[in-house]
């Protein structure tokens, strides 16, 4: 019978006839898994590309063999071997900062060496991180308390259940709960940012219902006041601002709608994961909802290096600056979303937390295909939008033409200048380039590239064009239309000219006042031009607008430079022929007043000055209250009375109209590069040192349950950013989650779960409660992204109901100084916007309008480097909420950075709280304060009349929410009646009981 062949029984003979690849003596030993993680484990730390200590580096053969630390085959001419092993009895000299190898690891580095020290080419050795994928963060949700829930499982679980358990383990109960007038102020700050009125404190106190804390709670959260202030806290997140910071600071006048749509969201209680899939990809995924398209200036709002990316000649600098401009977004989005320090792997792998440089790089190829700009909301939008503004612009000045006409007051010349149309529209100080036409805003000195006699034509309806003259001692015939009108017999110049023609002053104009009028205030208007310049108007256009036939121009004309020996030619022409002529025209000349008849078949007026011969310095002239108006002005009919009242109350209501339009639909975030580019790792983080390889688009490795794979080389920058939102988003993405619900907890108890926000990994701090952190990011989850459910749970429970104020002998100050299991709520002080709007809200002058463009409590000059020169608040526009303030990156408001305002150039995920003199002195003698503290005086004499007794009853329920007691109430009536009610004001406003939160 033939003996049949088996597998298993192969098998037994290899395995017999084998043995000596069983023996790990025999075989060779493996450098990936057996030297390289000696090395990882013991070298590298000191001895890699970037510290290379002793001139060596162990994370490549490269050095050891340069340096002859090893010589392949021979162990006993290899240096490294004498470092490790002890030398006459003393010990190994390395490692130098940590226990010696093992008689075991030294053994293995030798037969290493002797076995010809081979190290593949490929295999890099690079310092262990601290932490590795069973970091706690980075696991999934625990989903069951079994402990707690069977002790509880009449009612399911809450948050005290975690709470006290904690505290029991140290013999700890948490505190009584606070009295109703402080909870309703803890929780005024907490969810409104403001104060409450004294007669919802009173309705509270009073209030009978078992429930009236729960409904309390819940009416807060409805109110629109809620997003304001918790928009704040994602801003900080965000490092928003309305300018860009770097040299230039330049302005972003349409940032503001991010900040809205973030105000909005919270309002709408948006689910958090599309809050943050908008704010990544809105745009994407989203295309025809215009909010979320709004919302990508998320990824915009931080700084942005203008001179390093558009002005800089420099390809090397404009590859750092880009380099930097990429690991802002990165950085932002992870750590803001996901509690991490992605941006500790730009130069080498982080060195605590298990991120490769390789996947810092390839989370940046998300943003790599996108840039900053202001972009449209939508295509249609702004169609929509310029249609119906033009629309209504039309018949504003139809209706403003015919008042102009009934009234006899003409149109000013100036106020076109300005892009108005005549009837003040205009942009004050706004002007033309009478180079090119264009309109400019910011000031300009001494012009380069002058052509003179050159006729540019202008867009404006009412201004035919622009030149710079040059008479060339009567010689020239310049072109002062666009139909070919010409005009000579003027002086040579010399060919210079300086800044704009000017809606008001020109630039570093000697004086707006002549003959003690000053043209730059309310009913006067002044046409500014420096000597060399012209400007045409086109009459005919004007005369068929307004239906002004019977012209005349009327002016007040003078030399607004310094006095002395300083003085300028003004020639005004119609239609080529001179009709005014001033010659030598100085400051001591004062004003001349010219009435200029003009013809019906007039069809162009130009004003011309040019430097006088004696150069153009100081030859600042201009037309104060330059007018083209009815020569012959009647009075107004019965009738026509009767249609000036119709027509002034129409004009109001398109006025309103034209206003409740807004800006242009227009927001800063992010747009399309035209080509997407490849991504390299980038060596040591060094933009002139790219890796050859190029890089897709991927998230983080640790996350086990996530797939981290994002795209390839190929993927749309769209899709990339989409992919990326999903991935941060993804149900399984247990740091999202655990993040979020850790800043809620960190906005309504001062210190977070895990203390250190915005890093959950080995550098960060560790959660006190582990299992109510997971509790809570699973409510998230069970409550359908709802952050305002989250916050109800956390709002009504015990815990933050309990008083801030304990006891000096209580145990937990023994125990748990830093009260991180929560025996007692933390007195909190408010923020500076806090201050500052409990500060207007408790004087009444708090503006509550809401939305739309940010109030600039600052003058703005354009410059190279703008110029923001803050101004007291001392006007409506300037009271609104300091979420609505325009927001300067490099000139920040001095009074709110006092009180620790953040630097907007910074995400700030927690704010630092310090306690400073100039604190004190900024409360107490700050202009803004010491008028508001009038402001609060006449309120409170307005409403309590003029008892001092009633008057501080009054000011201790608006400024500290409550009642005085006996004492305080007797002390205070002696001080008003010693010192003031203004006195006693400024005091409670300094108080601390009005800065911090109990």
């Amino acid at each position: 019978m033939a003996l049949q062949r088996s597998p298993l029984l192969f098998l037994l003979f290899w395995l017999i006839f084998q043995p000596a690849n069983l023996s790990a003596e025999d075989r060779p030993l493996s450098f990936e898994t057996e030297i390289a993680p000696l090395f990882a484990d013991h070298c590298v730390r000191c001895h890699s590309p970037d510290n290379t200590k002793g001139g060596v580096s162990l994370a490549s053969m490269k050095d050891l063999q340069a340096n002859g630390y090893v010589t392949a085959g021979n162990p006993e001419e290899s240096y490294l071997l004498e470092l490790v092993t002890s030398q006459d009895g003393k010990p190994p000299a390395m490692p130098q900062e940590a226990a010696p190898l093992s008689e075991k690891q030294v053994a293995l580095l030798t037969r290493w060496i002797k076995e010809g020290a081979h190290w593949p080419k490929n295999v890099v050795v690079k310092q262990k991180s601290k932490a590795d994928d069973s970091w706690w963060s980075l696991q999934p949700l625990r989903h069951d308390f079994a402990a707690l829930s069977q002790s509880n499982r009449n009612r399911g679980l809450k948050i005290d259940d975690f709470i006290r358990q904690k505290l029991s383990e140290q013999q700890l109960t948490l505190s009584p709960p606070a009295d109703r007038s402080t909870l309703i102020r803890r929780l005024a700050f907490d969810l409104h940012g403001l104060p409450p009125d004294p007669a919802e404190v009173d309705a509270f106190v009073s209030d009978p219902d078992p429930r009236a804390y729960e409904k309390l709670v819940d009416r807060m959260l409805a109110s629109p006041l809620y997003g304001e202030r918790m928009a704040q806290h994602w801003l900080d997140l965000a490092h928003y601002a309305d300018t860009h910071g770097f040299e230039r600071d330049k302005r972003r006048d349409n940032a503001w709608r991010y900040r809205d749509y973030v105000i909005a969201s919270f309002n709408a209680d948006k689910p958090y994961p599309r809050f943050l899939q908008e704010q990544i990809a809105g745009d994407v995924l989203w295309p025809k909802n215009e909010q979320a398209t709004i919302a990508t200036g998320f990824l915009a709002a931080g700084p942005w290096d203008f001179v390093g990316q558009v002005e800089t000649k420099s390809d090397v600098l404009r590859r750092a600056a880009r380099s930097l401009d990429l690991d802002d977004m990165a950085t932002q989005v992870m750590t803001a979303c996901m509690g991490i320090t992605i941006n500790c792997a730009r130069c080498h792998d982080h060195k605590l937390d298990p991120i490769t440089q390789k996947e810092y790089y390839q989370l940046r190829a998300v943003f790599a295909g996108v840039k900053r700009a202001e972009r449209v909301v939508s295509d249609s939008a702004i169609k929509a939008y310029e249609s119906r503004k033009q629309e209504l612009t039309a018949e504003l000045n139809e209706i403003d033409y015919r008042i102009s006409r009934l009234e006899g007051t003409g149109v000013d010349l100036a106020d076109i200048v300005g892009g108005g149309n005549g009837l003040g529209t205009g942009a004050f100080r706004q002007g033309i380039d009478a180079r090119t036409a264009k309109v400019q805003t910011r000031d300009f000195g001494a012009l380069g590239n002058v052509k003179t006699n050159r006729f540019v034509a202008a867009d404006f309806e009412f201004i035919d064009g622009v030149f710079i003259p040059d008479g060339q001692a009567g010689k020239a015939k310049i072109v002062v239309s666009s139909t070919g009108t010409t005009v000579s017999g003027l002086p040579a110049t010399t060919g210079k000219a300086w800044d704009m023609i000017r809606n008001g002053p020109v630039a570093s104009q000697h004086s707006p006042e002549l003959d003690g009028i000053n043209f730059t205030e309310a009913g006067h208007s002044l046409l500014g031009l420096h000597a060399n310049a012209g400007i045409t108007f086109d009459l005919e256009k004007i005369r068929s607008s307004t239906q002004l036939t019977d012209l005349q121009f009327t002016a007040k004309l003078g030399y607004f430079g310094a006095g002395g020996v300083f003085h300028a030619d003004v020639r005004v022409f119609v239609d080529g022929q001179e009709v005014a002529k001033y010659i030598h025209l100085k400051r001591d000349d004062g004003l001349q007043q010219l009435s200029i008849p003009l013809s019906p078949s007039s069809r162009f007026l130009t004003l011309i000055a040019t430097d006088g011969g004696n150069g153009y310095s100081h030859d600042q002239v201009g037309f104060g209250d330059p007018r083209l108006k009815s020569a012959l002005p009647q009075k107004p009919e019965p009738a026509q009375e009767r249609e000036l009242k119709q027509r002034r109350k129409q004009r109001d209501e398109v006025a309103s109209q034209l206003k409740s339009l807004g800006p242009p639909p227009r927001f800063y975030g992010v747009v399309a590069n035209k080509t997407l580019p490849d991504v390299h790792l980038l060596v040591r983080g060094n933009p002139e040192a790219p890796d050859k390889e190029a890089l897709a688009p991927a998230a983080l490795h640790s996350l086990k349950m996530l797939d981290p794979e994002l795209g390839t080389t190929e993927t749309s920058e769209g899709q990339r950013r989409a992919a990326l939102a999903e991935w941060i988003t993804n149900p399984e993405n247990p740091l999202t989650q655990r993040v979020i619900v850790n800043r809620l907890w960190l906005w309504h108890f001062g210190q977070g779960i895990v203390k250190t926000p915005s890093d959950f990994g080995y550098g960060g701090g560790r959660p006190s409660h582990p299992e109510l952190l997971d509790w809570l990011a699973g409510e998230l989850q069970r409550q359908n992204g709802s952050l305002k459910a989250v916050q109800r749970l956390i709002l009504l429970s015990d815990t933050y109901r309990q008083q801030s104020r304990a006891r000096d002998d209580q145990r937990g100050y023994q125990v748990d100084a830093d009260n991180r299991l929560l025996w007692h709520q933390n007195p909190r002080r408010r923020e500076a916007e806090a201050i500052r709007d409990a500060v207007l809200f408790v004087s009444g002058k708090l503006n509550r309008e809401r939305g739309g463009p940010g109030f600039e409590d600052f003058k703005y000059q354009d410059a190279y480097a703008p110029i923001y020169t803050y101004v007291t608040a001392d006007k409506p526009a300037l009271w609104r909420r300091s979420i609505y303030r325009y927001r300067v990156r490099t000139t920040p408001n001095r009074f709110l950075t006092t009180l620790d305002c953040p630097d907007p150039a910074n995400l700030t995920a927690r704010r630092l709280t310090t306690t400073t003199p100039l604190q004190s002195l900024a409360l107490y003698n700050n202009e803004f304060m010491l008028r508001q503290a009038r402001y609060f005086a006449e309120r409170i004499k307005s409403e309590a009349g003029s008892a001092p007794v009633d008057q501080v009853q009054r000011a201790f329920q608006l400024a500290l929410g409550r009642k005085p007691s006996p004492q305080e109430s007797s002390l205070a009536v002696d001080f008003v009646k010693q010192q003031d009610l203004f006195a006693l004001c400024r005091s409670l406003l300094n108080s601390n009981e009005f800065v911090y939160v109990d």
